[in-house]
């Protein structure tokens, strides 16, 4: 599994993006792939990375 950092959140649309050294861009993420309580821009996290059409797409996304 990837580490990283939220680096944006935008709570009104519920998405997101990770950096990590994992991949070269950063990786995208929805709510509905996390649960529960919105995640903070600098919280650590813990997720698979897949490809989706727009580039890499965090799953099975934990907090650390």
């Amino acid at each position: 599994m990837a580490t990283g950092t939220v680096d944006f959140f935008n709570d009104t649309g519920g998405y997101g993006f990770i950096e990590t050294e994992d991949a070269d861009d950063d990786v995208f993420f929805h709510m509905e792939d996390v649960g529960g309580p919105d995640l903070e821009e600098g919280q650590e996290v813990e997720f698979e990375i897949e490809e989706a059409e727009k580039g890499p797409r965090a799953k099975n996304l934990t907090r650390l």
